[in-house]
């Protein structure tokens, strides 16, 4: 099935329920017919570029070949054409040869990149955060050497994080790094999960990576972040011999095997130190924080593109007999829940842009802002919405994915219709960069008492302010009366969260992944009705009318998940849960 890029929505999404309007200042050369002209490049080349291999990608995974990483067939020739067409040099800054246009604008582009090809996507999206990493807190050196050729895409980035006995626990990490006398540091150790680690499309491949020197306290504070080259860089820029580090193996996934996901060996590797040493988990949350918000835009992309394959599905399978027109054999789509479960797949994917899309527009602004009080009101926005983003945002993708294998029925169990790839390559994402319980954690444990309060009682203002915007609109009149009931719930969620983590942090804790799915199921009824109001009749009155009745009218019954306790769940031992 062939992929149409939602350039249309993607625009809406932006103009009407993200705010990008409020950019203009910031970004005067971001105007209108810039960005239409980007998206619609943008679509061409993920429809005719990417999505065309995304098939072969999982049919030919990437394979280690003599200690040597070949990728899918079509990657390297894909990734040429994406270089140079300047794709990975939006967001980046002028003077690195980049393009200086607004992160938001790059986010909106890599839904489409995602949704065509999501194990090539990955590529691209682990450099942009080593860019953003470097660019925050590389020296002058690296910036000069690394930075140009990162943006322009001739170098490719990773980071690495994981080890076999440190996965979430980082403090757990043993990788060493020796200062080797010459004002540089020797990397010993083994990363895993490193994706993107090796291949064949680019020139270098510049590693980011977490590791501990010999006089390094114990735990998180004894952990400084470091730069290794797979090919080492001479000060004139050319590169040279190959770094002490290899390739141990290629990992055996459940899903985007066009991403090679590898074991990286570092044998006395040379390697500069990044920041300040001991700093490290800081500096590497600087890459992380851009690409959780890039892996819920992943969830957003895979749902539509597994959205799409079951519509067009629909719309060709015949069975049964129509209950509204009577037909025999029936089109799928003309059958009342195969339709409802289609509007209500849409409906999630806009709720899930709006939400990524907006936090976007809240990092733009807490850097571009025009006054010091609206960075840091900004600022606060995105750090409230990044965990919903990331985590709210890929289970819908992974919920539209298995609704996707259901719409096509015992055909969407069988590989060769494609659907099943959709829900393969969607696992993965409520897992890495932060799996989904994680970001649950950090959102009721620090996001909630950003600002002593503000954050979060800024975003219920504003949600408020929508609320009082649609009670005039007659054909919102349902909608309202859910969001406002859904809005109740949320605020009573929040005020139990605040109080219960204060004195008695476990049962807040217990609470944490349902209040999440809580908060985010509210923020993205928000997005659709501003959707509603900018658009009051056709599809943007369905979407809003169908979440309201099958979302938003279950929020208030969420809220005894949240505020449950931990006390049944503490006298659970192993034995009452085995067999």
């Amino acid at each position: 099935m062939t992929y149409r890029a939602p350039v249309r929505d993607l625009a809406f999404a932006l103009r009407h329920v993200a705010g990008f309007d409020r950019l203009a200042a910031a970004f005067p050369e971001a105007d209108a017919d810039t960005v239409d002209a980007v998206l619609d490049a943008a679509g061409v080349f993920a429809s005719e570029i990417l999505a065309p291999i995304n098939r072969a990608g999982d049919l030919t995974p990437a394979r280690l070949d003599n200690g040597v990483v070949r990728t899918s067939p079509g990657f390297p020739a894909a990734y040429k054409a994406f270089a140079q067409a300047g794709w990975n040099s939006l967001a980046a800054d002028p003077k690195h040869g980049g393009q200086g246009l607004p992160k938001t604008l790059e986010i909106a582009v890599f839904e489409m990149v995602h949704a065509a090809n999501m194990a090539f996507g990955l590529c691209p999206m682990l450099t942009l955060a080593a860019i953003e990493a470097l660019a925050s807190h590389g020296s002058e050196s690296q910036r000069r050497l690394y930075l140009p050729r990162l943006v322009s895409g001739e170098w490719t980035g990773t980071m690495n994080l994981t080890e076999p006995q440190a996965g979430s626990d980082l403090a757990a990490l043993t990788t060493m790094a020796t200062p080797d006398g010459e004002g540089g540091y020797a990397l010993v150790g083994q990363k895993i999960y490193i994706t993107w680690g090796d291949h064949d499309v680019a020139d270098n491949v510049c590693h980011l990576v977490l590791a501990r020197t010999p006089d390094a306290p114990p735990g998180v504070k004894g952990i400084s972040l470091f730069l290794a080259p797979k090919v080492l860089v001479g000060e004139d820029g050319v590169l040279g011999v190959a770094n002490a580090l290899r390739v141990g193996g290629l990992e055996h996934k459940l899903g985007i095997h066009g991403s090679p996901t590898c074991v990286m060996l570092y044998e006395g590797a040379k390697a500069t130190l990044v920041g300040e040493l001991g700093k490290g988990l800081a500096h590497m949350f600087t890459m992380m924080n851009a690409a959780r918000l890039q892996v819920g835009t992943q969830g957003v992309a895979i749902a539509e593109r597994a959205y799409q394959q079951a519509l067009a599905f629909s719309l060709e399978r015949t069975q049964g007999r129509s209950a509204w027109t009577g037909a025999y054999p029936a089109r799928l789509f003309d059958h009342p829940d195969i339709r409802r479960t289609l509007l209500l797949m849409k409906a999630r994917i806009e709720a899930a842009r709006g939400i990524c899309l907006s936090t976007a527009v809240a990092a733009d602004l807490s850097r571009h802002a025009e006054t010091e009080e609206a960075r840091a009101s900004a600022k606060l926005r995105e750090e409230l919405l990044t965990p919903i983003a990331k985590a709210w945002s890929t289970d819908m993708g992974v919920e539209v994915a298995s609704q996707g294998v259901q719409i096509h029925g015992g055909m969407g169990f069988i590989e060769e219709t494609g659907a099943a790839q959709h829900y393969r390559d969607a696992r993965i994402n409520p897992i890495y960069e932060g799996a989904n319980g994680i970001q649950a954690i950090d959102l009721i444990g620090r996001k909630l008492v950003l600002g002593e309060g503000q954050a979060i009682g800024d975003l219920m203002d504003d949600m408020r302010d929508t609320l009082e915007a649609i009670a005039a609109i007659e054909a919102l009149a349902g909608v309202a009366l859910r969001f406002d009931a859904a809005l109740n719930a949320a605020s009573s969620a929040t005020a139990w969260l605040i109080e219960r983590r204060a004195r008695a942090m476990p049962d807040a804790l217990s609470g944490a992944t349902a209040y999440l799915k809580l908060l985010g199921d509210v923020v993205g009824g928000w997005m659709l009705i501003k959707g509603a109001l900018a658009e009051p009749h056709g599809v943007r009155l369905a979407l809003a009318r169908v979440y309201g009745e099958n979302v938003l009218a279950s929020v208030p019954g969420q809220v005894a998940g949240v505020t449950a306790g931990a006390a049944d769940l503490e006298g659970v031992t192993a034995e009452m849960l085995g067999v």
